[in-house]
């Protein structure tokens, strides 16, 4: 989008006025990490009601989430990481720091950094016509793309006009799997209608998980690989992300490192997890302290000089906000008090997740949990808890 000059000199001069700041952490007062754990795993206030009363594991116990891991994020690295509860309420296998959850919707911001290291090397612009990089499918022309045509950022900041609001339920373990251009069109086997487009790209914001399909779509035309090969390229691999894949179905091989699938209230599902052929939207399994790594990697590449696989260019083209909804290219963005963050959830069946960043001063949380619906009751709880004893911007009350 075009602005006028008086405008661009303010950006301008914003950008060298925070370029020119040093970047600092989080004040935490002299506490040690493990005072700072306590903090987080005892209770809040014994005199309160509700949850603030309760250590940690109780609270887990009253909204029945039986895992959960965490990874602390602080002066722009992993200050801690932790697992709580069981893998599986049958075999009672305990949750460890390695064992992998689904992130669930979070794989879009995972799959916008990969798309953002392609433009690093030339491949593509996040402001083409994806026409123009689309091979086996194409976004129907109409009277919506006739002056801007859908790109690569209006569908990572759900502005393009796809009007579907998926949401992907995924699949049960043994069941037929569709192709990618299949889930576009609804078409069976796919267990979801096709992906329409209701106005002008930039017109207004609409959560759109088809939009990030065709993403997928696009990536994996013009790569020529599988799309779970290119994040480990891309991605997965030069962060150090050991415990992570976008293989769907997973592997054999990690089988006993995932956790299962637990309703709101704590008990197993029938499937001990589903299948996402929609791995952009939906199908990293990961672990909270990978994710972390992906969430310092945008804070240090802001920062500068750069990360590592992103460019300081790059990394403020992610977290940069496209001027309709609340989106970046991939990212939430969110105002607190004199604190700015990126952020997003990710909810799956069975599972509920949480990543959040300081956009500046490099701290944040990732909270995984194998619960659906109240798992995301603890992960607030939590997050309010981190917030409050590593004195976050605009968290104080």
């Amino acid at each position: 989008m075009k602005r006028r000059e008086p405008a661009n000199r303010l950006c301008a001069a914003l950008l060298f006025f925070l370029c020119a700041c040093k970047p600092f952490a989080a004040s935490v007062s002299d506490d040690t990490v493990g005072q700072r754990i306590a903090k987080i795993e005892g209770a809040r206030n014994r005199t309160a009601q509700g949850l603030d009363a309760l250590p940690l594991e109780q609270v887990m116990h009253r909204l029945h989430v039986p895992g959960m891991s965490i990874a602390v994020i602080n002066n722009f690295g992993i200050e801690w990481a932790r697992a709580y509860g069981v893998a599986d309420v049958k075999s009672e296998r305990l949750v460890k720091v390695d064992t992998r959850f689904q992130a669930a919707s979070i794989s879009k911001a995972v799959t916008a950094m990969a798309a953002l290291r392609m433009v690093q090397q030339g491949e593509m612009s996040l402001d083409s016509d994806v026409n123009t990089l689309l091979k086996s499918w194409k976004v129907p022309k109409s009277e919506f793309t006739r002056e801007q045509p859908v790109t690569p950022r209006s569908l990572f900041s759900h502005t393009s006009g796809a009007a579907d609001g998926f949401g992907f339920p995924g699949y049960p373990p043994n069941a037929k799997l569709p192709s990618v251009v299949q889930i576009l069109e609804g078409r069976p086997p796919a267990n979801t209608g096709p992906v329409l487009f209701a106005r002008p790209p930039y017109r207004a914001y609409q959560y759109s998980g088809g939009g990030i399909m065709i993403m997928q779509l696009l990536m994996t035309d013009q790569l020529g690989e599988p799309f779970d090969a290119i994040m480990q390229r891309l991605v997965v691999s030069p962060l150090g992300m050991s415990n992570s894949s976008f293989e769907q179905p997973p592997s054999e091989k990690d089988i006993d490192k995932l956790a299962y699938a637990h309703d709101e209230d704590g008990k197993r599902m029938e499937a001990p997890w589903h299948i996402f052929p929609e791995q952009a939207a939906a199908g990293l399994w990961t672990t909270a302290s990978d994710l972390a790594r992906f969430v310092i990697e945008i804070q240090r590449a802001v920062r500068g000089p750069a990360g590592e696989v992103l460019t300081q260019a790059t990394a403020r083209e992610m977290v940069a906000p496209v001027g309709v909804g609340p989106n970046s290219v991939g990212l939430r963005l969110m105002n607190k008090g004199d604190g700015w963050y990126f952020y997003h959830g990710g909810n799956n069946t069975g599972f509920d997740a949480l990543v959040v960043g300081h956009l500046r001063k490099g701290y944040g949380v990732v909270i995984m949990t194998n619960a659906q619906g109240s798992g995301y009751k603890l992960i607030e709880e939590v997050q309010a808890r981190v917030a409050a004893t590593y004195h976050w911007d605009g968290f104080e009350q």
